[in-house]
């Protein structure tokens, strides 16, 4: 069965975003540092790369190395429809949970009005590789019991304030650290499964 996967970045005090959304803040390192840490992500979850930057850095037809579908909330979404982005991960088949935002802004995409979990427990009785919840905090603390694993790329950076890795009821859920990997530019990720 296909497994739900929580890829995220988070700062050390737990926020996806600063209080507007504002990402850029997320500390990269030096130029070599940076460099460094792009390749391997490159070439380890090119999945997660939205397609325009994937064709930039040369990446755009490799192969999905983990996920075929993405899930986001409103949040996550957000920024590409200001870049007038509407269809970011269109090597993904791409979902988006939310009351507000109008069906129909890409055939590419499905607005979803709905229970996420129902569409999640749909999702992972198909054929198909794992699917990516990608953001944001509201979502993924309404996904928390259906999250079969998580990546998370811990930031060196404190953001104070912001969107946290999971807004939601109180429900302690355990982890298991599978691996662990750090960078020379201070980013360490973490890979986690459910116990």
């Amino acid at each position: 069965m296909r497994e739900l996967v929580y890829c995220i970045s988070v700062t050390i005090d737990g926020r996806i975003a600063g209080p507007g959304g504002e990402y850029e803040f997320f500390p990269l390192g030096d130029e070599e540092q940076a460099a460094a840490y792009s390749e391997w992500s490159q070439t380890h979850y090119p999945d997660i790369l939205p397609t325009h930057v994937r064709a930039a850095l040369g990446v755009g037809e490799a192969p999905n190395r983990h996920f075929d579908t993405v899930v986001m909330g409103r949040g996550a979404y957000q920024p590409a429809l200001d870049a007038g982005i509407t269809s970011p991960y269109g090597h993904l088949r791409q979902y988006v949970v939310s009351s507000t935002l109008e069906a129909g802004l890409d055939p590419a995409v499905t607005v979803v009005d709905g229970d996420p979990v129902a569409l999640v427990r749909e999702l992972k009785q198909q054929e198909g590789k794992d699917i990516w919840l990608c953001g944001g905090g509201r979502l993924a603390g309404a996904l928390l019991g259906e999250i079969d694993r998580m990546v998370v790329r811990t930031y060196p950076v404190v953001a104070g304030a912001g969107i946290p890795v999971f807004d939601g009821e109180f429900d302690p859920t355990l982890f298991t650290v599978e691996d662990r990997r750090s960078f020379a530019n201070g980013v360490t990720v973490t890979w986690f499964a459910r116990r």
